[in-house]
């Protein structure tokens, strides 16, 4: 009993210190956020502009990995998980390299944006080619709960580097721009921790229920 009130004062601390973090930064996660979207909305948009032999293309192209996976459902889970960290870690390495120059501010923005590309194109493209019905069902199964930790965290990284350059701007005294740098780095492992988790929850959990799913496609 003592335990489960100890792990629920904990959790209770992490989410009031994440509100806190959210509450104080909001103009920061507006913004993010709104060019989350952008992308997301310029992914469908250019999908519903291709030519038709474009769309014949990436018809082709999920049909027949769907049915590349039907017929060979093993997959290597650790490659798959050991790609999955390595491209996290890429990941959170290039956004605090550009959240940390002034000028990488705005390729933070871009990264964000083209986050948004690919994953409003990649689930647009799943609907086109297998109808509204198992489009959404299945972009649900495959991309839902990765996603969920993923997409915030995207934002959160680009609110810390929008951070780091609102600070720096505010005072360029040399210890000033040291501590916001380490801020911005134990920020930048904490996301990482949390991307590590959605690779197992996507190695582990989302292809266990994708394998499942798959048949009924």
């Amino acid at each position: 009993m003592g335990n489960i009130r100890r792990n629920y004062k904990r959790n209770s601390q992490v989410k009031s210190i994440i509100m806190s973090h959210v509450e104080n930064n909001i103009k920061e996660y507006t913004i993010a956020s709104l060019i989350f979207i952008i992308g997301v909305l310029l992914g469908v948009v250019f999908l519903n502009n291709l030519n038709e032999v474009q769309t014949v293309e990436i018809s082709d192209y999920i049909t027949s990995s769907i049915n590349t996976l039907k017929n060979n459902g093993d997959i290597n889970q650790f490659l798959m998980l050991k790609e999955s960290i390595a491209g996290n870690i890429t990941f959170v390495i290039i956004l605090w390299l550009m959240g940390s120059t002034v000028i990488g501010l705005l390729l933070v923005y871009f990264i964000v944006c083209f986050k948004g590309f690919c994953f409003g194109y990649t689930v647009s493209s799943i609907i086109y080619v297998l109808g509204t019905g198992k489009g959404v069902i299945f972009s649900i199964v495959t991309m839902l709960l990765r996603n969920i930790i993923a997409i915030p965290c995207t934002i959160a990284l680009a609110v810390s580097g929008m951070k780091l350059y609102k600070s720096i701007m505010q005072d360029r005294r040399k210890e000033n721009i040291k501590l916001e740098i380490v801020r911005h780095t134990l920020f930048c492992t904490f996301i990482l921790i949390l991307l590590v988790a959605s690779s197992f929850i996507e190695t582990y959990i989302t292809q266990s229920i994708f394998k499942y799913y798959i048949n009924y496609i």
